[in-house]
């Protein structure tokens, strides 16, 4: 049995030109895929480029008219980070509704064996914390419900972006199970601190004290490049055909060092 291997695979991919996205994007060409990026801005590996916005509904419905009917792998990579630089309704739009609004427009191109994947974030542990409203979330189906939702609970979304991360990995699970008859699987990864373009907006957005002690923890912060690996284990058949509706950790082990009680820097690197 061969793993990982894409050839013949039509996978679409959102947040292709930079960060997660383009590691996984280039990871994916040399499995033998056939990539379909989705952004905003070109993309600089050798695909089929779509623009599109994931904060506009109707650039989404273009986007996705300019899909092929068959696709076998959605990796949702784009998503734009708290900090000042987006408002809470703009993080939400790119990173909760749009997303959603894309995967359910796409799901009618899938079929038994298809796979979902998106990238999460660990910022979005305390989903436990917030579940009525998730539930609600999910019942406003529409990108203008779940406008109209964000609008009328603003002090439940705080800056959007820990609240967006909550709502795919609910999403994740709540999904995975209702496509089980079809055949197609819903998975994420949940990245700890990555060093990406963006590092510099979560800093003000949670705090150096945040940031430098989860670099501490882990000893280091991760690089794009090893997210893409993951990407591709959930959406390989081959190689995670029984995982669904899993919210993948890789932070090093900075949420275990969080459950265990153990997230001195000190005791654990003396």
């Amino acid at each position: 049995m061969q793993l990982l291997d894409f050839s013949n695979k039509t996978v679409v991919i959102t947040g292709a030109a930079s960060g997660m996205g383009a590691e996984t994007t280039r990871l994916l060409q040399q499995q033998g895929a056939w990539v379909v990026a989705l952004d905003l801005v070109a993309v600089e590996a050798d695909v089929r480029f779509v623009g599109c916005d994931l904060g506009d509904p109707a650039s989404i419905d273009a986007a996705v008219a300019q899909l092929p009917e068959r696709v076998d792998v959605l990796m949702n990579c784009a998503g734009v980070p708290n900090g000042g630089r987006f408002s809470p309704e703009e993080v939400l739009r790119v990173n909760w509704l749009g997303l959603r609004h894309l995967t359910e427009s796409a799901l009618s191109r899938m079929s038994e064996g298809a796979a979902v994947v998106h990238i999460a974030s660990t910022a979005g542990r305390a989903w436990t914390d917030h579940i009525e409203e998730h539930q609600q979330l999910m019942r406003a189906a529409s990108f203008t419900d779940g406008l109209a939702w964000v609008a009328a609970n603003e002090s439940v979304i705080g800056d959007g972006y820990a609240f967006s991360k909550e709502a795919v990995q609910y999403y994740t699970m709540w999904r995975a199970v209702q496509l089980l008859p079809r055949g197609i699987r819903m998975n994420s990864i949940c990245p700890g601190i990555t060093d990406t373009g963006i590092i510099s907006d979560f800093r003000k957005g949670m705090g150096d004290d945040i940031i430098d002690h989860a670099e501490r923890v882990a000893g280091r912060m991760a690089q794009p490049a090893e997210m893409a690996p993951a990407m591709l284990f959930l959406a390989d058949n081959a190689s995670s055909s029984y995982i669904n509706g899993v919210n993948l950790n890789i932070d090093r082990g900075t949420g275990a060092a969080r459950l265990t009680s153990q997230s001195d820097p000190a005791l654990i690197w003396n």
